[in-house]
């Protein structure tokens, strides 16, 4: 056979690849890193909920799976819905313009749909749990979708303080889907969640502010300056310093922890004002960030076994 016969597949997707393109393109639609970070205070709320309630992990079974699945297809429904909502934006920077709202790999009217159906599956199995469970997910939803996407991402720059609020109810739906939130330690958890997510968020504003300017987002560092930034990440990550002395239940060992990890991350927000990188920095402060809260939130369980 001459060599011209032979058909090309130079231009053709193997199953494989095509695979693999699906799977690259869902993670990004679902935001997986996002996603599984919200997972983990759920859990430690339900886990924190039946210790504090003397009550054993393996009685709840099947509410623990219904409130881990429920939540996390809220949470999906949420952030599938900012992606459809924000593909104007998404096109124009340069970290999300491979997801696949942006490069037409998933169509928008699936990506709504779907949206929708994780939404809508992720409250029913919420209400199989508690009512006050599936409130704060309805709050954490529609604050995230309407409040934050919808409204204040563009506009205005406390549209971090919104945002922030729906990520910190993720510990209330795991702790109420056993026992009232009528309990300091479920408030402090909402409270930690909060304020770290104004530091947090400051952070990767910082790193991509090009961006975000040329999209024409309403991030602090944009419209106030960097300056004005590390000013409020200081203020932000001292507040979380007393916040440890409130779980005083946990034990001496998750205060001290918990007060060397806080007094850690002051220090890097303070070396802001001396720093001569400031995205050098920026990056620091979210490598901080992310490992602060994943390590807190594990030590709480950890501490409670």
């Amino acid at each position: 056979m001459n060599k011209n016969e032979i058909p090309s597949t130079n231009n053709r997707k193997t199953p494989l690849l095509s695979a693999s393109i699906l799977i690259k393109d869902l993670k990004a639609l679902l935001k997986a890193g996002v996603l599984a970070a919200n997972v983990l205070p759920v859990f430690s709320g339900f886990w924190l909920a039946l210790h504090f309630t003397g009550q054993s992990f393996a009685d709840y079974w099947g509410l623990f799976l219904l409130t881990i699945i429920g939540s996390t297809m809220v949470m999906a429904g949420a952030l599938i819905l900012n992606n459809w909502y924000d593909v104007d934006i998404d096109t124009v920077m340069e970290r999300t313009k491979n997801r696949p709202t942006v490069t037409g790999n998933i169509p928008l009217k699936v990506v709504l749909l779907m949206g929708v159906i994780s939404t809508i599956i992720g409250f029913i199995l919420l209400l199989l749990t508690t009512v006050e469970a599936t409130i704060y997910g309805f709050i954490g939803w529609f604050t995230y979708v309407f409040l934050y996407t919808m409204w204040s991402k563009r506009r205005y720059t406390f549209n971090t303080i919104i945002g922030s609020v729906s990520g910190a109810v993720t510990p209330l739906i795991g702790w109420t889907a056993i026992e009232s939130s009528l309990h300091i330690v479920p408030i402090v958890l909402f409270v930690i969640l909060f304020i770290f997510q104004m530091p947090h968020t400051f952070a990767i504003a910082m790193k991509k502010c090009k961006e975000y300017s040329a999209a024409g987002v309403a991030m602090l560092p944009v419209v106030r300056g960097f300056a004005v930034t590390k000013v409020q990440i200081v203020v932000y990550v001292a507040c979380l310093l007393p916040l440890p002395f409130f779980l005083a239940p946990l034990g001496t060992a998750f205060i001290v922890l918990a007060t060397l990890f806080n007094i850690g991350w002051l220090a890097v927000s303070i070396g802001g004002f001396f720093t001569k990188n400031d995205l050098k920095w920026a990056h620091v402060v979210f490598l901080y960030s992310v490992n602060y809260i994943t390590i807190l939130f594990l030590l709480m369980v950890i501490v409670t076994i």
